[in-house]
């Protein structure tokens, strides 16, 4: 072969035959061992989570890759107001794009871009959610993440060595009370689902009936003793 672009060093160098010309090791895809050679060799649905330098937020980020295009991304950030406006515009960067398009894109925010580097090192390893799953997940399926009323599995707890623990948001929802027990211990709560109550009010139903409707309690909250407001008491 030409040697034009080589050191003259290497010019030099007789030539020397390599034998061996093996595949790449084959990756688990979507039910199948694929040898990936090329973007387009690489399908599957994963999740990762990214951080920024400060790290004073984070991201997680689900993608649907088939043929090594995105055809589905879920967006979901915590802790920093910033990156929420990042998030919107990574749902219109992202979908559409090569996996390697999307891991040089622009996408503002370091937690989107570090959740996006993550996952594409668990795509091309064949470390996939979907590795052997055949025909992997259909476009949609990110959808499955989210709680019902299409809103993150949200958890907020606040606790101080002085006063204790304050449940804020979980999974079932907004937490309007704890319940305490004879030694002030938490044994439940009533919370608010906000995604069910949201869907009630854009359905017409009125606002005060929808919160009404959607208040919930979880664990042993009717034995409490005493019940707090944990935002205010």
């Amino acid at each position: 072969m030409s040697c034009q672009n080589c050191s003259q060093e290497v010019k030099e160098m007789c030539c020397v035959a390599k034998g061996a010309n093996h595949n790449p090791a084959p990756i688990p895809q979507e039910g199948k061992w694929t040898y990936s050679k090329e973007i387009k060799d690489i399908s599957g649905l994963t999740h990762g989570v990214g951080w920024c330098a400060p790290q004073q937020g984070a991201c997680k980020l689900t993608l649907n890759v088939k043929e090594g295009i995105i055809e589905e991304a879920l967006i979901e950030t915590l802790g920093c107001s910033g990156m929420t406006h990042s998030a919107a515009m990574a749902g219109e960067i992202l979908v559409g794009k090569t996996i390697l398009e999307a891991l040089n894109s622009d996408l503002v925010c370091d937690a989107i871009n570090t959740a996006m580097r993550e996952l594409f090192l668990q795509i091309v390893y064949g470390r996939t959610q979907t590795a052997f799953s055949d025909n992997g997940l259909p476009i949609g399926a990110g959808l499955e993440d989210l709680g019902k009323g299409l809103r993150s599995q949200v958890g907020t707890i606040y606790s101080t060595k002085a006063k204790g623990p304050r449940y804020l948001e979980l999974a079932e929802g907004y937490v309007l009370e704890l319940g305490l027990d004879a030694n002030d211990e938490i044994i439940g709560y009533k919370f608010v689902h906000l995604g069910k109550m949201m869907e009630s009010i854009k359905k017409g139903v009125e606002p005060q009936k929808a919160y009404d409707e959607n208040i919930k309690t979880y664990g042993r909250f009717d034995e409490a003793v005493k019940k707090i407001d944990p935002r205010k008491e």
